[in-house]
């Protein structure tokens, strides 16, 4: 018999001192519109650099003239953009807004030549949250690579770092800051951690998770054989369950929750066209899916909930952030059972973990239960590591997130207004809780997936204070329809803490003074600990 063999694809000669250049983009072709037009200032500042350095930089795929951009906009194209280049090319990633890193992993899975991640540091489009999380994907598949970013790309530090991966394929980051759990003193509070951690470990926990994988992230999907040994398992759940509950839900029900919001001073800034202002309707759908939550949640005996919404049900509702930042409120709506007999999850937060991030997900339900153990408000929430500058004395980082933090940060319901979503990244509209996270005490922390197991960085920081014309500022130069924290870290520098942190996500929980959040930090510590997570202490703390 005469069988068909298959042909090798040819992929092209390497040049000497030629390095080939990619972008990971977005899902929705709004997003890779409206953010190409600095992806090629990024690439031409990157081109620059490397043409002085005397290399040459080719762009793996050209503009599509149908789209009008060059980002790589799916995983299938992104195999195809790989079969251009060779295997062991010097290849950069360059990025300048969100992406989807599962678009180009299975090619720089098996990517033989260096890697270089490279943003833009800057506030309006969110390059530095798309190379944390391509990172943290590239780490937990155990993948070299080196990484670096600029404010404008003129600094000799950018320059030195990029003449440095001509020369050997890395990169040199100051890791000073990082060093392992030591050994923990005999008081309470590791005594408390070391319990919690025994119980979760005996009795086990579910985590609810609608759909995963949302946004690209790779980073954010946990494994079940590593998940399962802290004693946590997943209950898988569709987004199409969310939505078939959200429709059985009255509409009286969603106006009591309403009632609630408005009368502990909750506002919200409605217009009357739905494409791109806020109406009530739009809430109204909000309220909707935060009642169809706790009764899944409910009914599966789950103990946090994920929604993904960014994929799938962004077609059909508003945004879910509302939903979620009222779950993640010891203060929120009441919620009964469907036939009306009994109050669900009473008197306390039910953890959510945004966009199905299960990083968040173990390191919200450890939260929950450590701070409400110690007697503290439990409320915790991600944030997006959204940008920074310097402002006096410190660098004070824009943390934020897409709408989803409980009132609590803000200082009440009463501090908390209600925004559209942008309608470029939220077509189908919806309400933030929007408003400026009070000062304080907080710790920080991500759990995520390197050298095959569960590890977590906890480290210390304060939410500060700033003038009201620089917090609108810093709110103008990224999404001002966000709730933003101002956050300065202890003992970490902007750079260490880029080059070190495997997530575009960081947890963020309040404590009543520095005292009390050095205690609970080492609470935590022992219970990450205890359920055999590797703990990493970042930074200043008191442990």
């Amino acid at each position: 018999m005469t069988y068909t063999l298959p042909t090798a694809t040819a992929r092209p000669q390497l040049d000497p001192k030629t390095a080939y250049l990619i972008a990971s983009g977005d899902l929705r072709e709004s997003a890779n519109v409206a953010g190409w037009p600095t992806q090629v200032e990024l690439e031409a500042a990157v081109t620059r650099v490397l043409n002085e350095l005397g290399w040459k930089v080719v762009r793996a795929n050209g503009v599509d003239p149908e789209t009008g951009h060059g980002f790589i906009s799916s995983q299938r194209m992104g195999l195809n953009v790989f079969t251009s280049i060779p295997d062991e090319a010097p290849l950069i990633v360059a990025e300048a807004v969100w992406q989807y890193s599962h678009h180009v992993l299975a090619g720089l899975r098996t990517h033989r030549g260096p890697i270089l991640t490279v943003a833009n540091f800057a506030g309006e489009w969110p390059g530095l949250v798309g190379l944390l999380g391509l990172n943290a994907g590239m780490t937990k598949m155990g993948k070299d690579y080196a990484t670096i970013w600029s404010v404008d790309f003129t600094d000799e530090w950018f320059r030195n770092g990029i003449r440095e991966w001509t020369e050997t394929g890395r990169i040199t980051h100051d890791a000073s800051h990082v060093r392992a759990l030591p050994s923990l003193p005999d008081v309470a509070e590791v005594e408390l951690g070391r319990a919690l951690g025994d119980q979760l470990l005996a009795d086990k926990a579910i985590i609810g998770v609608f759909d995963e994988g949302c946004m690209g992230m790779y980073n954010a999907i946990f494994d079940d054989e590593l998940l399962n040994t802290t004693g946590i398992y997943k209950e898988r759940l569709s987004q199409s369950a969310l939505y078939a509950e959200m429709l059985t839900v009255t509409e009286a029900e969603a106006d009591a929750a309403y009632d609630w919001l408005t009368d502990r001073g909750m506002t919200f800034v409605y217009g009357e066209d739905a494409a791109t202002e806020l109406t009530r309707e739009q809430v109204q759908w909000q309220l909707k899916m935060y009642i169809a939550a706790l009764r899944i949640a409910d009914d599966f005996g789950l103990d946090a909930v994920g929604i993904q919404y960014q994929q799938g049900l962004k077609d059909l509702v508003p945004a879910s952030d509302l939903a979620e930042g009222i779950l993640n409120s010891t203060e929120r709506p009441p919620v009964l059972s469907r036939d009306g007999s009994r109050e669900l999850f009473a008197g306390r937060a039910f953890p959510h973990f945004n966009e199905a991030d299960e990083g968040v997900a173990v390191d919200a339900l450890i939260t929950d239960r450590v701070w409400t153990a110690m007697g503290l408000v439990p409320d915790n929430t991600l944030h997006d590591v959204r940008w920074g500058e310097q402002y006096g004395d410190h660098f004070v980082w824009v943390y934020e997130i897409s709408g989803s933090v409980p009132a609590s940060h803000l200082g009440g319901w009463d501090k908390a207004e209600g925004w559209r979503q942008g309608h470029v990244f939220f077509p189908a509209g919806g309400s933030t809780i929007n408003g400026v996270s009070k000062p304080g005490e907080v710790v920080l922390s991500r759990v995520f997936v390197a050298d095959g197991i569960l590890q977590a960085d906890v480290f210390r920081a304060s939410v500060v204070e700033l003038p009201a014309e620089e917090t609108q500022r810093r709110k103008d130069a990224t999404n001002p329809e966000w709730p933003i924290a101002h956050v300065v870290l202890h003992g970490v520098t902007r750079d260490q803490f880029m080059a070190r942190h495997k997530a575009n996500h960081a947890q963020l929980v309040y404590a009543p003074d520095a005292e009390t959040a050095d205690k609970a930090l080492l609470a935590k510590a022992a219970m990450f600990d205890r359920i055999g997570i590797r703990v990493n202490l970042v930074g200043d703390t008191a442990v």
